[in-house]
C-alpha cells in the first residue's frame, strides 16, 4: 500500500476489504475471557464441550475484538479515519473455537458527505467473518467517519459558506 492514506473518496459502494487470516488459540481465549467475560465456557475446554457451543469458544466480544483487529489491519491504520457513531448490527452466527481460522471482508454499502462536518465523509459497511470451514461466524454492519483527501478550507471554502 502507498504511504498516502485511504480517504473518504477511496471508499465507494461496492468496494470490500479483505479481513484476516487471524488463527484463535487457546490461551487467547481463556485470556479475554478472564478478563473481559468469565463463563466457563469461555475457560474450560470440558465445559465448553457441555455447553451448546461444542469446544472452547471465544466470546462474541473477543469475536468482536478480533474482527475490529483485522479491520485495523485490513484498511482502517491505512485511513484517515475519525471512528465511529456506533455499531447499527452485530450478530455471532456460530461459535468461534479455539484453533479456528478467521477471514472475512468488509464491503461499503454507502458513502456520504457528512454536512455536520466540512472535509469528512461517513462510510457505511457491512461485515462478514467466516471461519476455515467457510461458516459465516460474525456479522455486523456500522458506519464509520473519514476525512476527505481535499478538505473545503484545502480550496478555500468556510464552513460557513458550504452547503
Amino acid at each position: 500500500m502507498s504511504a498516502e492514506k485511504l480517504s473518504f473518496e477511496d471508499f465507494q459502494p461496492g468496494r470490500r476489504f479483505t479481513l484476516g487470516p487471524k488463527l484463535v488459540t487457546t490461551e487467547e481465549i481463556i485470556e479475554f475471557a478472564s478478563e473481559f467475560d468469565p463463563q466457563p465456557m469461555h475457560l474450560d475446554e470440558a465445559a465448553g464441550r457441555a455447553s451448546i457451543l461444542g469446544g472452547l469458544a471465544a466470546s462474541g466480544w473477543h469475536t468482536s475484538s478480533m474482527f475490529m483487529r483485522m479491520m485495523a489491519e485490513s484498511y482502517v491504520l491505512h485511513s484517515l479515519c475519525e471512528g465511529a457513531p456506533g455499531v447499527d448490527l452485530m450478530e455471532w452466527r456460530k461459535p468461534v473455537l479455539a484453533g479456528d481460522t478467521l477471514s472475512g471482508r468488509s464491503t461499503v454499502l454507502e458513502a456520504r458527505p457528512m454536512r455536520s462536518r466540512p472535509g469528512m465523509g461517513i462510510v457505511k459497511f457491512r461485515h462478514e467473518v467466516e471461519n476455515q470451514r467457510g461458516e459465516l461466524v460474525c456479522v455486523s454492519e456500522n458506519s464509520v467517519m473519514f476525512g476527505m483527501r481535499v478538505r473545503p478550507a484545502d480550496i478555500g471554502i468556510s464552513p460557513e459558506t458550504s452547503a
